[in-house]
């Protein structure tokens, strides 16, 4: 069986409104005790399956979940157990989960790498929860002509309690979240009704199981670690329409912002998962404007919110990343202490603030209802998406190529340096600052030419500069996307594979060459700007000026090789 969910974090301050509905006369409180069992080592839960034996009511029953067909589905199995043979292992303190169930079921797959009897006599109980759970069944019989077994049904459940360490029970970790359930009828209903309610109470996506919670409290962790880009993940064959090849590269960019922004919901502030989820956005950006004609259904509003929430992120991170890793790196070699900390809660808007914002968290439940819909119905279902992805990356190389001869074109006018704008912090190989000794031999010696640099930034003139940037970041990770079909299309023999390959890794290179120089601009500006009220903030500014001469001839070298070169040639 295979459960479609959707689960929030509720913000204290619409609790009580929210009770209120989840409520009525027609809802029931059921006390729930649940016992979560894996490996010491936790071999489940990497594989993304959780295992538990959970007290519903009067009834034992035995659960295991595991990923589904879809984001906001989870392959799950229920079997009923014996209330005594469960009371008498209670009693005897040896109650463990019956693994032979398994077989020959909708989970056994998800087993299949697992050695049953060798993972039975490793399980152990490593947490248990201890949640009041509220449900109230919502129905929608407006289509249905009185007949109540046509009706589309949603279970909305809100659950107050706790999670607890196994072997110590002093630790514990608060449960308050709502889940919605399609308990049957059309997906339609279960995100129109979530939609409803997200939107009066500000509820928050997350997609942090109990499991996964349970996990962390192991393991002494506030939230896992950051979700990456994983290509692996991008569910794609030759066969592919256009419709569905566009929800499968919007599902794999939501596989690495839905972690992310997850945990930023709950309260991280660790930069790697702000980082992640901006660069998530950000391939998702490229995705819905290189193949918004790839499907009908792609609405238009949700690239200017994302843009907006993207800019937010990226305001916060500049400065957070400036006061973590850039001022103690520059101190290290002996720069005088710059404080940003005044400059960090000057700001109104934190990483928190931009995701918890409403409109983001409706376009997040309008992007997953997009990837679960059925691109079958769409007018374009007929059509290949390997057919149109070479006209679409030549589209976009063409603009790619007309930025780079814009600046160029600039540059020949008189400009001796780039101007870039100051955003956009997009790799994590971009996130630790270049120090050498000769660099700063040539910082305190060359002061006068570093002053020069500086007065030759242009903080004002940047289109051209902002442009190329974006088209060279927008064909990377359409490449992304569309190199496995392209390979299969051209040719099976590694020849043609290993083409693309150095091709996306002249696209990556270029990518960071760019994406590195431009930070280099906007922390030199970030000091300059610092050092009209602390004059030790110069020592930044002029740091980063003597690093923009070597990092604009590495970037032109490199974006050379991508305009002379082509995933199509």
């Amino acid at each position: 069986m295979q459960e479609i969910e959707l689960k929030f974090l509720v913000p204290e301050s619409r609790l009580k409104g929210l009770m209120r509905q989840a409520r009525v006369k027609s809802s029931e409180v059921t006390q729930l005790a649940a016992h979560y069992y894996d490996t010491p080592d936790q071999q489940l839960s990497e594989a993304g399956i959780g295992l538990r034996i959970r007290k519903e009511g009067d009834a034992w029953v035995q659960t295991i979940k595991a990923g589904g067909d879809g984001i906001a589905a989870r392959l799950e199995h229920n079997a009923v157990l014996d209330n005594e043979q469960v009371q008498a292992m209670l009693d005897n303190n040896t109650l463990m989960p019956d693994l032979t169930i398994y077989k020959n079921t909708s989970v056994a797959p998800a087993l299949a790498e697992f050695k049953l009897k060798k993972l039975a006599k490793n399980l152990t109980r490593l947490y248990v929860t201890d949640v009041e759970r509220t449900t109230r069944l919502l129905v929608d019989d407006s289509g249905s002509d009185g007949d109540n077994d046509a009706n589309n049904h949603v279970e909305i459940a809100y659950d107050y309690g706790e999670i607890i360490h196994g072997n110590d029970d002093t630790q514990r970790d608060a449960i308050q979240e709502i889940e919605f359930e399609l308990v049957s009828g059309d997906i339609d209903f279960l995100f129109a009704t979530a939609k409803t309610w997200c939107k009066r109470y500000k509820l928050c996506l997350s997609t942090v199981t109990k499991a996964e919670r349970g996990g962390l409290l192991i393991t002494e962790q506030q939230h896992s670690p950051a979700a990456h880009a994983d290509l692996d993940q991008l569910n794609i064959d030759k066969k592919i329409s256009m419709p569905a090849f566009v929800r499968a590269a919007v599902h794999n960019c939501l596989l690495q912002i839905l972690p992310n922004s997850s945990a930023i919901v709950a309260g991280s502030e660790e930069d790697d998962h702000a980082l992640q989820l901006y660069i998530g956005i950000v391939r998702l950006q490229a995705a819905l404007q290189a193949f918004v004609s790839y499907s009908d259904e792609i609405n238009p509003d949700w690239l200017p919110i994302l843009q907006q929430t993207a800019m937010l992120l990226n305001e916060y991170r500049e400065l957070a990343h400036l006061a973590s890793h850039i001022e103690p790196n520059l101190q290290q070699h002996g720069a005088p202490t710059v404080d940003w900390a005044t400059d960090i809660d000057a700001l109104k808007i934190t990483p928190k603030d931009a995701i918890c914002a409403n409109d983001f968290q409706l376009t997040l439940l309008e992007l997953i209802a997009f990837t679960m819909s059925d691109p079958s119905l769409e007018p374009q279902a007929d059509q290949l998406a390997i057919d149109k992805l070479a006209k679409t990356l030549s589209k976009q190389q063409a603009k790619l190529d007309k930025a780079v001869q814009e600046l160029q074109s600039k540059k020949d006018v008189g400009s001796d340096n780039i101007n870039i704008e100051s955003n956009d912090l997009e790799d994590d190989d971009l996130q630790s600052v270049d120090l050498d000794d000769s660099d700063l031999e040539n910082v305190e010696s060359k002061s006068d030419d570093i002053e020069n640099i500086i007065e030759n930034i242009d903080l004002d003139d940047n289109n051209a500069e902002h442009e190329l940037h974006e088209q060279l970041t927008t064909l990377l990770y359409i490449s992304e996307f569309a190199t496995p079909l392209l390979d299969k299309k051209k040719s099976k023999k590694k020849k043609a594979k290993n083409e693309s390959k150095r091709w996306l890794k002249r696209l990556v290179k270029a990518q960071t060459a760019l994406t590195q120089y431009r930070n280099h601009i906007m922390y030199q500006q970030r000091y300059q700007l610092k050092s009209e009220t602390d004059s030790n903030a110069l020592y930044g500014a002029g740091w980063f000026a003597a690093m923009l001469v070597r990092d604009l001839k590495r970037t032109e070298k490199r974006l050379a090789k991508v305009t002379d070169s082509s995933v199509l040639r």
